[in-house]
Parts: C-alpha cells; structure tokens; sequence
C-alpha cells in the first residue's frame, strides 16, 4: 500500500445499515483504498457486512469506531465532505475528479479525509463546517439520488484514477499549500473553543450568539487555512486577550475593595 493511498480516510457517519458499511469497504479495496473510520455507526459490521464486503474483511475488521466526527478527523490537515445537495450556505464545492487531486496532493504530507453522511440525510451542517470542501457528483438532476455505496465507489474510482495519473507511485506535493505544515483538525477545533471562549469573556459575544458568529469565522479560518505557527500565534493572542480581561477585573475588584476599607463606618459617626 502507497503512502498517500494509505493516508486517505473514507470517514462514514452514523451509517444505518450494516450492508452499506460492507459495501464501502469492497469500493474503497478495489481502488487501492484501505483506511476506514465509523462515527456512531447506527449498525456495526456483521455478517451481512462481511458478504457485501465480498473479500474486503480486512477494512471492517481495521475500521476504527468513534464517538463523534472531531474524533475521527483528528490528525487530518484537509477535510472534504461528500454531498449530495448544494446547500445555501456558501462553501467550496470540487468536482469529484479535483477532489481526489486535492486528497492525493495533501496525503503526500499527512492525513486527509472525504467524510460521507447518513443515508437518509446526510451531513448536518455542523458537520459541513467541519470541511475545507464540499465534493458534489453531478448526477441526473431528475434523479439523483446515490446511495452511499455508489458514491463511495464512483470517488473511490477518481482517487484511483488521479493516483495512477502519477504512475501509481506517491508524488510530492505539487502545490505551496499542500506543502504548508498546515493545522490539523483537531488543533483547529482546540482554536474555535479557545476564540468562543475569549469572545464571550471580552464581551463581543454572548453564548446564544455565538453559534452564528462561529459558524462565520470557521468559513474564514477554513478558507485561510492556517499553519501551526500560525495557529500558534492566534491563540497566544486570544490567550493574551484573556489575560488582560482576567488582570482587568481583579484590578477593579481591588480597588473596589480598597474603596471600601476606606470608606468611615457610619457606626462611629
């Protein structure tokens, strides 16, 4: 197995039936594929998975089983979300073939993920936050419903199609931004509860509006994408940020207090 195939997590989200689970499994070994993970599976690999699987057992077997999708993407510095819907919210969109370039080119430095929802809904839009890009297959609009198998195995097809245009060997980052030692996602999801945290506690948010304005600045932390020195840099100043608030108000409560202690008891007077 090449590094860069190997580094490529298919990442499935609460998957109802076992069957489906099987199926991804056999589409991703096909095309050279072998990186598995299973948040909050609704269904775990069973028999029928194993059939469906057809000879794929070892990816059910390694799969991992996580708790919550922040788990499952933790170590990755790229993020696509499968989708079958345009959504309202603007947010990249790469067509299936651009999509398994920008998978391959990043796994040349580290790992990647292309995260698949539900079958009957697919991802929340919290989930979409949580990706650099959206991969949309354009299927007939009169009907274009893909089960999540068959898209599984047609973006399966376009990473094997993109590798084997490198002469199936793992090429070196060809863009800056790839090369980039760029923040993973669990160190980005460290940064947005340090800034949520920091914004309340300044006072330019307050928790019932702070989802909204969270949601707006993962777009933009997403579109910058953020090095870890960079990283690093925002959170010693939010860190700072917080400490001045922190000194502000022990300083005011000190001198409340000293105003007090100054102040004549009326009892003597």
């Amino acid at each position: 197995m090449t590094d860069s195939l190997a580094r490529i997590r298919f990442v499935l989200v609460e998957t109802t039936h076992a069957g489906n689970i099987g199926a991804v499994a056999r589409a991703m070994k096909t095309m050279g594929l072998s990186r598995m993970e299973l948040v909050a599976p609704k269904a775990r690999p069973d028999a029928e998975a194993m059939a469906r699987a057809s000879g794929a057992d070892d990816l059910l077997e390694g799969a991992g089983i996580h708790e919550n999708l922040v788990d499952a993407l933790a170590g990755c510095r790229l993020v696509i979300g499968a989708s079958a819907r345009l959504r309202s919210i603007e947010w990249p969109v790469l067509e299936p073939l651009e999509c398994a370039h920008r998978l391959l080119d990043e796994s040349a430095e580290g790992e990647v993920a292309l995260v698949f929802g539900r079958e009957s809904s697919g991802l929340t839009n919290e989930e979409l936050a949580r990706c650099h890009y959206l991969v949309h297959i354009p299927t007939n609009p009169d009907f274009s419903s893909l089960n999540i198998a068959a898209a599984a195995q047609v973006l399966a097809y376009e990473v094997r199609r993109g590798f084997l245009e490198t002469g199936g060997r793992t090429a070196a980052a060809s863009s800056d931004e790839a090369r980039r030692d760029l923040a993973t996602a669990d160190e980005m999801e460290g940064l947005y509860g340090h800034l949520r945290e920091t914004l309340i506690q300044i006072g330019f948010s307050d928790p019932d509006q702070s989802r909204t304005l969270m949601k707006r600045l993962r777009r933009l932390f997403n579109r910058a994408r953020p090095d870890r020195i960079e990283l690093n840099i925002l959170r010693g100043i939010l860190s700072a940020a917080q400490g001045r608030k922190t000194a502000g108000r022990f300083k005011r409560q000190e001198s409340q207090a000293e105003d007090s202690s100054q102040s004549p008891s009326t009892q003597h007077e």
